[in-house]
């Protein structure tokens, strides 16, 4: 016989294989059989009544943990001096878990009774349970200002780099945190606004030179308009929130749903589970199980939430941070589907046949609790055989079902021929100081694509589902291209000798038949990048006008509504066609359905712009201590002014300007999208490879000048000298004349 484990390793086996918690489990793992077995009992018993455990139906599992952002109440110091802090939203029926903050320098003081917000992180062999880190205090909402910071003889002065912003503040000695004249400062309210004089400010954060990177994003968000502070009202109803019980709710707690999200990921909007269906009349189908965050029931109608998250529209990312939609409270917490956590969910289940047909779907309002948190790498290297200690346990019940359930939508998605444009997603990463450390191109794992299509047949069953109960709601629209961008695409594809064939109504399938022509040949990014400009933008809209990119004929955004608007009306939408409750979607929320979708359609391209414009601005920075080196690149854009370069090496985009290509004129042909050498003939179009010199690098701006040093493997020619910014008049040959002279009549002649 096995010896019998300690009470700490069977406590950590429960820990490391969450599906495996039955006693006949945890015995096999240790070895222990016969008579043994009644050992075991009497010390599971004893981890149960010392509230390490809990048992629920035949199963032994850890307590309920605290989600990673949760309310606490500072109980003082301990007698060792430490600030202590107990959970106000304890769900567990064990032992209460005892928190340990850890105080920044910036922090405001606590003390005994106050309600924060913090972010909570799990520690194991220590006296405490959790270590946390202030986000605020509940209750208290200072507004926040950045500025540039002037020195003063008390202090000093901020001044808001907000042009629409023309209030300065006065920050007192004593409140400045060191910082020195002319640095960009993040800074919070100190005390009440007052009728008479500057209002007064504490500064908290010193982002240093304006230009510098931890200030990048910051002035993005305010260039372009994007709310970063929640209004008091916004704050205190999102404080006043209690997390959802079971009520009228379907108890989904048993069943094994996951996450999965970026490695970095704060909230979780998504968890999905799938088996093998048992139906007979659908052999080789699966059930697919998507759960998405019920933020109606936390988000009323025309409450102050409500409207802050509708002005928003959406979340904004970005390297260095988040701008949410909504609140931290929210977002953070009570939304969040986190691991080990009870939380409400609108859930949707699935039948799909053998060849990833959905054949039948239902919704339903129920209470789960994610079994695990995991990131793509982790789940795809399990898949590929190498399992770490999260995913073991949950290959089988759960990761390997996932899989095939995918292999069979992989089969639909073929026959439906969705748009297949190969674009490489970068992304940049920084140092805890805000410099750029790298930029990478995050590879398309199954896995990614595993999640795509699981919420892409969500949307759509929620599309259909409102379509069927004549419902209002918003669509996701995406047209086909407009005539002439077609016929500039066809130009294109035909000049790299590819065809896109006339005369037949256009699908996405002939696109991806001229993607597949190009792949691995010189012009495939040039067809690429072509195919994408000629498509036109998706938007939000009442009335539905089909997916062209995604060749569906209804589709809705339901999935995200942690981070979309859309998704929150989608979701009331569902609420209220089911007859769920009270919360679902209002009739001023239908009247104003067509201005809800063209402001949200205008918030998520101000949120690309911005986003767009940050990762120019770490860029030019992280390349600006390389001026003067050569790149490799292609040539991704055409312009009077110049021609664009797209860098191999980090993705970012440079101009040369026109007046540094060599020293002939080049003339602009906008139809072709060509700039020619009047003197050599060289063509520079999109898709040509380039080596080019780093000549300028402003991390303001974000831009980068270039020069060109070779096109297609030859350096740039030299033609003749020639006037500035001119056209070098030549003496014409008597048939040259003759010909000028003809095509200049035919040009009278049309005109």
């Amino acid at each position: 016989m096995s010896q019998m484990p300690t009470k700490d390793e069977i406590l950590q086996w429960i820990s490391d294989n969450p599906t495996l918690t039955a006693k006949r489990d945890i015995a096999k793992a240790f070895g222990i059989k016969g008579a043994a077995r009644i050992d075991l009992k009497r010390i599971l018993k004893e981890l149960e009544a010392d509230g390490h455990l809990e048992k629920r139906k035949k199963t032994y599992r850890d307590p309920d943990r605290l989600p990673p952002v949760s309310v606490l109440q500072i109980t003082g110091p301990s007698p060792d001096g430490d600030l202590m802090a107990r959970p106000l939203e304890w769900m567990g029926e064990g032992v209460e878990p005892v928190v340990l903050m850890i105080p920044r320098a910036s922090d405001p003081a606590l003390g005994e009774g106050d309600r924060i917000l913090a972010r909570l992180t799990e520690v194991r062999g220590e006296a405490h349970h959790y270590e946390a880190r202030l986000i605020r205090r509940i209750g208290a909402n200072p507004h926040r200002v950045l500025g540039v910071f002037r020195k003063g003889a008390e202090g000093g002065r901020i001044l808001p780099i907000d042009k629409g912003d023309g209030k300065e503040w006065q920050v007192p000695e004593g409140s400045t945190g060191g910082a020195k004249d002319g640095e960009l400062v993040e800074a919070e309210q100190a005390g009440p606004m007052g009728r008479m004089g500057l209002p007064r400010a504490r500064i908290i954060t010193r982002l240093g030179d304006p230009s510098a990177p931890k200030a990048v994003s910051l002035i993005a968000i305010h260039q372009h308009g994007i709310p970063d502070d929640f209004p008091d009202d916004v704050i205190a109803e999102a404080d006043s929130m209690k997390p959802a019980g079971l009520d009228a709710r379907v108890d989904m707690r048993e069943m094994p749903l996951i996450t999965i999200d970026p490695f970095d990921a704060r909230d979780h909007d998504d968890a999905c589970w799938a088996h093998e269906d048992d139906d007979p009349k659908n052999e080789g189908g699966f059930v697919l199980w998507v759960a998405i965050a019920d933020v109606a029931h936390y988000v009323p109608s025309g409450g102050a939430i409500d409207r802050e998250a509708r002005k928003r529209g959406n979340s904004s990312y970005f390297p260095d941070r988040v701008v949410p939609m909504l609140p931290d409270r929210l977002s953070g917490d009570l939304c969040s589907l986190h691991e080990g956590v009870p939380r409400a969910c609108i859930a949707l289940r699935m039948q799909i046949n053998a060849v990833g047909e959905k054949i039948a779907h239902r919704f339903q309002r129920g209470l789960m609790r994610s079994v695990a948190s995991l990131n793509y790498q982790e789940v795809q290297q399990a898949r590929d055989g190498a399992p770490n200690e999260k995913c073991a346990p949950l290959m089988d019940e759960v990761i390997t079902p996932l899989y095939a359930a995918y292999e069979a939508l992989v089969k639909a998605r073929h026959r439906r021929q969705p748009l297949d444009l190969d674009l490489p997603e970068r992304k940049v990463i920084l140092s805890d100081e805000g410099l750029v450390t790298s930029v990478n191109f995050t590879d398309r794992l199954d896995a990614h694509k595993l999640i795509e299509e699981f919420m892409i047949l969500a949307n759509v069953a929620a599309a259909e589902t409102l379509v069927a109960k004549k419902s209002p709601l918003l669509f996701r629209v995406h047209e086909e291209p407009s005539p002439e961008k077609l016929e500039s695409l066809r130009d294109t594809a035909q000049a790299a000798g590819l065809v896109l064939a006339k005369g037949q109504v256009l699908k996405t399938s002939h696109l991806n038949a001229l993607l597949a022509a190009a792949e691995n040949t010189d012009f495939d990014e040039l067809i690429n990048m072509s195919t994408l400009r000629a498509m036109t933008q998706a938007y939000y809209s009442p009335a539905n006008f089909g997916h062209f990119g995604l060749a569906l004929l209804a589709y809705a955004h339901f999935t995200s509504p942690i981070r979309r608007y859309s998704d929150l009306i989608v979701h009331r939408a569902l609420i209220t066609a089911h007859g769920w409750g009270e919360d679902g979607l209002t009739r001023a929320d239908a009247e104003r359905l067509d201005e809800t979708a063209t402001h949200i359609s205008e918030t998520e391209r101000r949120s690309m712009m911005a986003e767009r414009d940050t990762t120019d601005r770490y860029l030019a920075a992280f390349l600006s201590e390389r001026v003067g080196q050569e790149f490799t690149g292609k040539i991704s854009g055409i312009a009077k002014f110049g021609a664009f370069v797209k860098l191999d090496e980090t993705g970012a985009d440079g101009l040369i300007p026109i007046r540094t290509l060599g020293r002939e004129y080049f003339h602009f042909d906008r139809e072709a999208g060509t700039l020619m050498g009047s003197d050599t003939g060289l063509t520079i179009s999109i898709g040509q490879r380039v080596r080019v010199k780093l000549v300028e690098a402003a991390p303001v701006t974000g831009g980068l000048a270039l020069e060109l040093i070779s096109i297609e493997g030859k350096d740039m020619p030299r033609g003749p000298s020639r006037g500035r910014g001119k056209p070098m008049k030549r003496k014409l040959s008597t048939s040259r004349r003759k010909t000028a002279k003809t095509k200049r009549k035919v040009e009278r002649t049309r005109r």
